[in-house]
């Protein structure tokens, strides 16, 4: 009787460290992280909460690649530098979807953020 007890209790703790902000449909968080590797951005579409800081970071990046903001509801922040490794931050407090993209390979390196 205590085994199904302690898995019961392992999944759900398992599944709590596991959910986060960042994630496809994911529910908002304070922050969420992207990684930016060859020729595409991982995770994307992301949702988090207004006000979330957002984080890029090249990883196993042997091309350049940036952030260049498309549209979004409010003024856009300054797009990334071009770069193979680092990390670039954005902040976006009005709640709408966000569109970005690589400015080496345009629409086929692209992703979306969604602040709620």
């Amino acid at each position: 009787m205590r085994l199904p007890m302690i898995l019961a209790v392992a999944a759900a703790l398992t599944f709590a460290a596991c959910s986060s902000s960042t994630g496809p449909g994911g529910t908002g968080g304070r922050s969420t992280s992207v990684t930016v590797s060859n020729d595409f951005y991982s995770i994307t579409p992301d949702t988090v909460a207004s006000g979330a800081q957002i984080t890029w970071t090249w990883t196993n990046a042997s091309n350049s690649h940036s952030v260049n903001w498309d549209s979004g509801p409010e003024a856009l922040p300054a797009n990334s530098a071009v770069m193979t490794t680092g990390t670039y931050h954005a902040t976006l407090t009005t709640a709408g979807t966000y569109r970005y993209h690589c400015v080496i390979h345009g629409s086929a390196m692209s992703g979306v953020i969604v602040i709620q």
